[in-house]
């Protein structure tokens, strides 16, 4: 049973991960109404800048965190400044397009300037344990959590007390009414942009530390995380912390579970398990667990 608990855990924490990066996709999506795909290039850009800023630099790792999230949040403004604001009015499937052409690019530039190799991070836990009560859990995961916590706590009062926050519900919810109140969509787009970029930093950072590694493949969890968004519902940001966590425990509990009680599906089993889990969800609920019957209906 401790095992059991512990395994738990560490779905948990990747599922905060997940839902760090879900939380990216439908800041920008209800902001500007595209599913941003250049989240993977982000947070590889972050984990590889955080690698050099501790590795190269000599920064603390705290420092670092703080570089890449920036850093990354930068990345997005300038994604949104430079190539979609010139896009304005266009169709929703060219923009979306547009955001897998940004990705790609993006892939390329971490490898051309660190290589190919898998690099360590260089955060202070390591494959350190920490103890909560019988239960032995990595401290980098526990960090994670704590911190993810935090974001999304932010998060919550930035979108409800802040003046730039109730501006990109208002917007959100009516653009063309927003727009007459005097908010400026230009500043709600390259916000949203930057929070989405920061937090697929911070998300990169914690998924390449610990006992895992910085290498181009961190791009691809971007792409796992697609299922929480849509299992949450896309326009909920407190569905993709449910659907994060959710897809989280069950992919950890599958890829521990199945090579022993089910070998025969396969050792990566557990990365179909996602998608297993979006399809039975979908079948009830098409909007998602906490979506709106509109998106279903669109």
């Amino acid at each position: 049973m401790i095992d059991f608990f512990q395994i738990l855990f560490a779905g948990f924490a990747q599922g905060t991960m997940y839902a760090l990066i879900a939380i990216g996709f439908v800041i920008v999506y209800k902001a500007t109404g595209v599913l941003n795909f250049t989240t993977g290039g982000l947070l590889m850009f972050g984990a590889y800048l955080a690698h050099h800023a501790v590795g190269g630099w000599g920064l603390h790792f705290g420092l670092a965190l703080l570089l890449g999230a920036f850093a990354t949040g930068g990345v997005g403004i300038l994604v949104q400044t430079l190539v979609l604001s010139r896009m304005a009015g266009k169709p929703h499937f060219t923009l979306i397009m547009l955001t897998w052409a940004v990705l790609i690019v993006l892939e390329q530039i971490p490898p051309a300037i660190w290589g190919y190799d898998v690099l360590t991070m260089g955060d202070p836990w390591g494959i350190s344990m920490t103890s909560i009560g019988p239960l032995s859990v990595f401290t980098i995961d526990l960090w994670a959590v704590l911190l993810a916590v935090a974001i999304v706590v932010a998060l919550y009062l930035f979108f409800r007390f802040s003046r730039l926050g109730i501006a990109m519900r208002a917007t959100a919810i009516d653009r063309e009414a927003a727009m007459a109140q005097g908010i400026s969509p230009n500043t709600v787009f390259n916000t949203a942009w930057c929070l989405a970029g920061a937090v697929a930093g911070v998300a990169g950072i914690f998924l390449g530390g610990g006992a895992r590694v910085v290498s181009p493949e961190l791009s691809l969890i971007a792409l796992a995380a697609i299922p929480a968004v849509i299992v949450g519902g896309l326009e909920s940001p407190a569905g993709a912390v449910l659907g994060g966590v959710l897809i989280g425990i069950a992919e950890v509990l599958t890829a521990y579970y199945v090579p022993v009680y089910a070998p025969w599906l396969g050792k990566n089993f557990h990365l179909v398990m996602p998608y297993i889990v979006l399809i039975a969800i979908l079948l009830v609920r098409p909007y998602g667990l906490l979506g709106t019957r509109s998106v279903r209906r669109g």
